[in-house]
Order: C-alpha cells, then structure tokens, then sequence
C-alpha cells in the first residue's frame, strides 16, 4: 500500500510527521486507516483536525476528573485552535495544563496525545488559509457539542430527554467532519463525484451521524457506567424502559429488561444500517480510488459492527463488541484483490452488514 507524507515537513522539528502518525495509529485504527488511503491533499487538514478533536474529546469524556477543571482546560484549547497564543505565558500555562492532564490519563496512547498536544497545535498553521477556517469550524462544532456533553452529564445518571437532542449532538461531534470532509473534497479534488456537491453534503452529513449512532450503540454500557445514557428518555418511555433500568441491566443482566429493549434495540441498529448505507452510497459516488476506499472503510467495519451486534442482541450492554482485526487485514485483502471497484465494495457490504441496501 503506499504511504505518502502524511504531514507537511517542517524544519523546526523533523521527527514531527512520524510522531504524529504514532498517535493516528494508537488513537484510531479504522480511522488511521482511511487517513493512510486519502489523496496527499487531503491528508493533513484531516489528520490535524482529527487528532485536535481527539484531544478535546479526552478532556470532556474523562469524567474522573472535576468539571470546572475539564471545562477551562477545553476552554482554554478551544482558544488556541481559533488563535495562536499570542505570549510565552499563554503557551506556557496552555502545556502546563496539557501536561498536568496527561498525567492524570490511565490510557497511555491518550496521555501521549495529551502530551503531544502543544506540538499538535502549531501544525494548524502549516495548512492553507482555506483550510485552516474549515478545521476551525468543525472544531468549533465538535467543542460545542462536547460542552454539552459536559453539561448534561453531571454526577450520577443523566441522559438525553428527546430525539431531537440526540440529532443535535450526532450532528455536533459527527454529521459537520462528513461535512468538513465533503468540503475538503470539493476544494482540493474538482470533479471528485459523480453526484452534485449539494447531496454530497446530505450523504456526508447523514453518514457521520451514523457512525456516532453506531458508537452509542457499541458503547452504551460503558457510557452508563458513566452516568451517561444517550438513549432519549422519550424514547426509552415507548418500551416502558428508563435510564435507570438500562444501567442496572448493563450491570446485572435482567431477562425481562432486555426482553423489553430487545425491539428498540433492533429499531436502532435499522435506524443506523441506513445511514451507513447513505454512507456507503457516498462512496461508491466517488471518483478517485483513493478517496472512495478511504470514504467506504468506516461505513463497511461499521456494517459488520452492526452485524456483530444484531448477533449479541441487548445483551451487548455487557460486552465489547468490535470487528477483530484479523477481519479487518482479511477485508483490506479482498478490497485490494478486486482493485477497490464499485462492484466489489457494494458486495462487501452486502457480506459484512447482512444485509442489502436498502
């Protein structure tokens, strides 16, 4: 497979671009992945804005630590994304913090991105103008949406009211990257879709909403040992079900709980097969290899991640349910052997999801 530079080479700190692959790789297999498969132009406003959005994600999801702390803190990197520290003691106090969080982090590839995180800032400023404002606000959205997140979910058990609040978040920390992502293409790779820019973005947007709903799915257990349950409470009322019961089954499996869950739980995993699919058919829309193999990874682990947890049933509260990766180098191969065409892709999917099309 080739590898081109993943980052744009600066002088001033030569080993940067290989540290920085490091941290892609610890922090997200799939997605370092579809990173490594990109266009050159498109690589580094999106390995940047993933690995900056990462790191505002660790700060507002550890949840161990205080919250006014974790509020400054993601204030403070918010701060720098938008502006440069404009003084030695604005940088200093911006590491000093970094570094006293890193050091709080039980995830080691975490506290290393933490760590990392006064070199990853200035690597921003090494993009175009037009870049850099397209980084910037998804950033802004993805911090929007985790300071809510911090705000909803104080101590104890909290959880979204509405299904309108879970659309919002979705949209916040997932539906604006397929956005931002779509944006990119359109900027740096004209011509790079068969279909107009304007569906692109829907197909993009839905797509990234998807793969959130599928982390909600996949994580709810750990989310509910949290004090965080993302399941609307309006729409847990509809099975007789409420925050509280899904977190002691996650806990103590109860046969009459998940008996309860078990059609809401499948209406979930339909709801998310289809914007995956949405996800899919952006791809197959893609002109250039690269792009559409980079843009199809996510939605095809994603379908066999649904897959996986259509087999595990609600009783996935109590499991990690994941593609193993000899699945996922045995995908890589049969993508590379039928050349990344359209044909072979939808046929991956069908396979892995179990599903056609819809």
């Amino acid at each position: 497979m080739i590898k081109p530079p993943l980052f744009p080479s600066t002088p001033a700190n030569p080993g940067l671009r290989a540290a920085q692959r490091q941290l892609l790789r610890h922090v997200s297999r799939s997605f370092d992945l579809s990173i490594r498969l990109l266009p050159q132009a498109l690589q580094a406003p999106v390995a940047i804005g993933y690995l900056l959005a990462r790191a505002t994600d660790t700060v507002a999801d550890t949840t161990a630590l205080p919250l006014d702390e974790r509020q400054i803190l993601l204030d403070r990197m918010s701060q720098a994304v938008v502006a440069p520290c404009t003084s030695a003691q604005e940088s200093q106090e911006l590491s000093r913090l970094t570094q006293a969080f890193a050091a709080q982090q039980t995830d080691p590839h975490e506290r290393a991105l933490m760590q990392a995180l006064p070199k990853c800032l200035p690597l921003l400023y090494t993009l175009s103008q037009a870049d850099q404002a397209s980084v910037r606000q998804v950033l802004g959205h993805i911090t929007r949406g985790q300071q809510l997140d911090m705000t909803r979910f104080g101590p104890g058990l909290h959880a979204l009211q509405t299904e309108a609040e879970l659309v919002e978040y979705t949209w916040l920390v997932a539906g604006c990257v397929g956005e931002f992502w779509t944006e990119l293409c359109g900027r740096h790779l004209p011509g790079y879709s068969r279909l107009p820019q304007e569906e692109m973005m829907r197909m993009g947007r839905q797509y990234g909403m998807g793969l959130q709903r599928l982390n909600i799915i996949r994580d709810a257990g750990a989310d509910l040992a949290a004090g965080r349950c993302y399941w609307p409470v309006e729409i847990l009322a509809q099975a007789g079900l409420t925050p509280a019961k899904l977190a002691q089954v996650a806990q103590t499996p109860n046969t009459d709980t998940l008996h309860a869950l078990a059609p809401l739980y499948s209406q979930w995993l339909d709801h998310t097969q289809a914007l995956l699919a949405d996800g899919m058919r952006y791809a197959l829309a893609l002109k250039p290899l690269r792009l559409r193999l980079a843009s199809a990874l996510p939605a095809l682990i994603g379908a066999r991640t649904v897959a996986l947890l259509r087999q595990a049933g609600p009783a996935a509260l109590n499991q990690r349910v994941k593609m193993p990766r000899r699945e996922v180098r045995a995908l890589l191969w049969r993508i590379a052997l039928g050349l990344g065409s359209a044909a072979v892709l939808q046929k991956e999917f069908r396979k892995l999801s179990g599903k056609p099309l819809p």
